[in-house]
């Protein structure tokens, strides 16, 4: 019978190399069968024509003919939440308002009192534009995102009783996005059959941070080209990004009525928009992923830069991770709707997803660790048992699936240079995941000890209009109001 005083220091490091490789290897199988059922979904969804994208007829000039003049079914709100926004959130207001040439719809830009500077941005962009509105929030700044909505919320709600009109749709923005000139459109078609809408996310790749900006470009290539297609084919909740994406204001009522304080934005919550979709389906509300392109074959999407330096990716999707995948499990629970179950299962992967990433890149240093060990002459080598060879196989075949998809969905949407690319950011992808995994279990534990979560926003300085348009910030795109 061994004892432990049988075993040498280096066979216990073998011993437990092996266990570690064991475990990694089969989480990261199970990982591959959830993205495995996922592309056979897609595939199958394509091919009976439940899923399309569909091409918008364009002019000489890249518009849509009468869309993108023609008024709005019925009067929007366009709601943008800001905070220390004041580099950007000006040459928003102007692109968007001079994309959007209707007139039956008013931007509502919230800003806090101790945030003067984005005030200012805001009250120069306007120019005296009816519409547009500057909504002071009362409160020192930030508290959350959710919060600041809810302030727009209300100020829309004192204006329609003001007015006695009733808005029929709300968008959502943020203060660094691009619109497209057709996205408010069709977001007001859509809202004759749906109570919540979403378009795509396009991330604008970023010469001078190829692989932490850019790096976003895969992901929302990805997930905003297949696994959101699915999601609505299989009419399963339809959770927001945050930007891009309409709700009915009906609908928005109904789930104000089942709030605190009558109000539709969870303010504790870190991931409102990912909450507000799931909120509005569950109260059996309609929703629509929309995916359309223009004549020339770019995507009717959002565009915007993401965060190009590393602390400001590992923030940003630290807020991710906490509010979607420990809040959500916390505060939304479950749905006893199979397909509603598999969605809720790959939403809240993440935690897991980044500690065996971790796991693997301290297998990376095991493996190297004890190949040096072997050439000192300390030890043999690890051997693999056949099980585990099998496993180590199905593995990087599986790996290797997952990086032509990722090529594939990348170099449709940004060309095949930058889908290589995209694969070898796939190490830097995974570092940012593993270091938003642990800050965001941090994070989480915090909260249960009763600490309150802010907007831990990221800063943008950056704006995709500037190039689309270098003198945007300096001249206006529209026709000032006289």
């Amino acid at each position: 019978m061994l004892t432990i005083e049988a075993f040498t220091a280096f066979e216990w490091f073998i011993l437990f190399q092996h266990e570690l490789l064991l475990f990694a290897g089969v989480f990261f199988l199970i990982g591959a069968a959830d993205e495995i059922c996922m592309d056979a979904a897609w595939i199958w969804f394509r091919l009976t024509g439940r899923t399309r994208t569909y091409v918008l007829p364009g002019t000489s000039d890249g518009t849509l003919p009468g869309t993108d003049q023609e008024p709005l079914i019925g009067p929007a709100a366009i709601f943008v939440p800001t905070w220390q926004e004041s580099g950007v959130i000006g040459i928003t207001i102007d692109h968007m308002l001079s994309s959007w040439r209707q007139s039956e719809f008013r931007v509502y830009v919230g800003c806090y009192a101790n945030d003067q500077a984005t005030i200012e941005a805001v009250r120069h962009a306007a120019a005296g534009d009816p519409r547009l509105r500057l909504v002071i929030h009362a409160r020192i700044g930030p508290t959350t995102k959710a919060d600041c909505l809810n302030r727009l919320y209300g100020a829309l709600a004192e204006d329609e009783l003001r007015s006695g009109i009733r808005t029929r749709m709300i968008v959502i923005h943020d203060a660094e996005d691009m619109v497209d000139h057709s996205a408010l459109g069709l977001l007001d078609a859509a809202m004759d059959t749906s109570d919540l809408v979403q378009l795509p996310v396009l991330p604008v790749p970023q010469p001078q941070s190829r692989w932490i900006g850019s790096h976003y470009c895969e992901e929302f290539a990805e997930a905003h080209g297949k696994a959101m297609v699915v999601r609505d084919a299989l009419r399963a909740g339809m959770p927001l990004a945050g930007v891009g994406c309409a709700v009915g204001r009906d609908a928005l009522a109904v789930l104000a009525r089942t709030k605190p304080g009558g109000n539709p934005f969870a303010a504790d919550c870190l991931t409102e928009d990912y909450e507000l979709g799931l909120g509005i389906s569950a109260q059996s509300g309609t929703a629509r992923f929309l995916r359309y392109r223009h004549a020339d074959g770019q995507l009717v999407a959002t565009r915007a830069y993401f965060p190009a330096r590393l602390d400001q990716a590992v923030r940003q999707k630290t807020r991710w991770i906490h509010g979607i995948a420990l809040q959500g499990w916390d505060r939304l629970g479950w749905h006893a709707r199979p397909a509603e179950i598999w969605m809720r299962i790959r939403d809240r992967r993440g935690p897991v997803t980044a500690l065996v990433l971790a796991l693997a890149y301290a297998l990376l240093v095991l493996a190297t660790a004890g190949w040096l060990m072997n050439l000192a002459g300390v030890g043999q080598p690890l051997e693999l048992s056949p099980e585990l060879s099998i496993i180590l196989v199905l593995n990087f075949v599986s790996f290797a699936w997952r990086v032509v998809w990722r090529f594939a969905f990348t170099a449709r949407e940004y060309g095949w240079v930058e889908g290589l690319r995209a694969v070898l950011r796939i190490p830097v992808a995974n570092i940012i995941a593993i270091m938003a995994g642990r800050r965001a279990l941090i994070a989480y534990l915090k909260t249960l000890a009763g600490q309150i979560p802010q907007w831990d926003k990221t800063h943008h300085d950056a704006h995709p209009a500037r190039i689309a348009a270098p003198s945007i910030a300096h001249s206006p795109l529209r026709k000032r109001p006289a």
